[in-house]
């Protein structure tokens, strides 16, 4: 099929949500969108692990965090000390500015262990985000209980490279969380800002759909955040010889 026969389609479906086309019309940010599905993404490993387990007042790891909603979700309600980490350097201020309106920007004050039954302790923990390599953070080893990665699987380009980190970084007995959508996903092309065809990659080729988003998103408000340009850059890589690369 090509890419003139998936354009007329597009007009046909409805977009889903997708926190690029909430954010333009003024509404949540990526930050409020990603903290609003935190608790859903963890109910992804029950009946095996509650939020409990996996947060509870634990060193955590939230890696490929985004703009670190999620992250901060977990610090404010079960009290974890959380380093999120995402190699977009431009979500710094959006995640630095929630953990901030959230109360999570510092270090808890409290001190000594912890008693589940004095009242005079805070249940808040604490986030605060880095600029990294998801293969190589130049943090410590054996800094986390727990390291979670929560939508981010499917983006990495080395993917063994990034595991033997989590093994290095874990703590003794310490565990990972992946969960991600598979490709088979409705929506597993990463494309629905813009196209809302459902199982799309099953019948149209990458080079069909990336001229596809890239068309659609020149009609995009040049004043719009992000604009057509913007999420562009996001999701490709051009070539040499000019050719957009799907390498998001």
């Amino acid at each position: 099929m090509s890419v003139k026969t998936l354009l007329k389609l597009t007009r046909l479906f409805k977009l889903p949500e997708h926190p690029f086309n909430t954010q333009a019309a003024g509404g949540t940010t990526y930050a409020e969108w990603e903290y609003e599905r935190a608790e859903g993404g963890l109910s992804l490993f029950a009946p095996w692990y509650a939020p409990g387990d996996i947060l509870f007042r634990k060193e955590v790891l939230d890696l490929g965090c985004g703009a670190g909603g999620k992250g901060v979700w977990y610090a404010e309600k079960y009290g974890s000390r959380v380093t999120g980490i995402d190699r977009e350097e431009r979500y710094a201020e959006e995640a630095e500015a929630f953990a901030m309106r959230k109360r999570v920007d510092q270090a808890p004050q409290t001190s000594g262990s912890w008693d589940p039954f004095s009242l005079d302790q805070t249940i808040r923990g604490s986030f605060r985000f880095l600029t990294a390599d998801a293969a190589d953070t130049g943090l410590p080893a054996e800094s986390f209980d727990t390291i979670i990665m929560s939508d981010a699987f499917e983006h990495l380009a080395d993917p063994e490279a990034v595991l033997i980190e989590c093994g290095r970084l874990l703590k003794p007995g310490g565990r990972i969380f992946i969960s991600f959508p598979p490709y088979g996903h409705p929506w597993g092309e990463h494309l629905t800002d813009l196209i809302g065809i459902p199982y799309v990659q099953l019948f149209f080729s990458e080079a069909d759909m990336t001229a596809a988003y890239a068309r659609l998103a020149e009609y995009l408000p040049a004043d719009r955040h992000p604009n057509g340009a913007e999420r562009v850059a996001f999701r490709f890589t051009k070539d040499a010889d000019g050719t957009l690369r799907n390498t998001y």
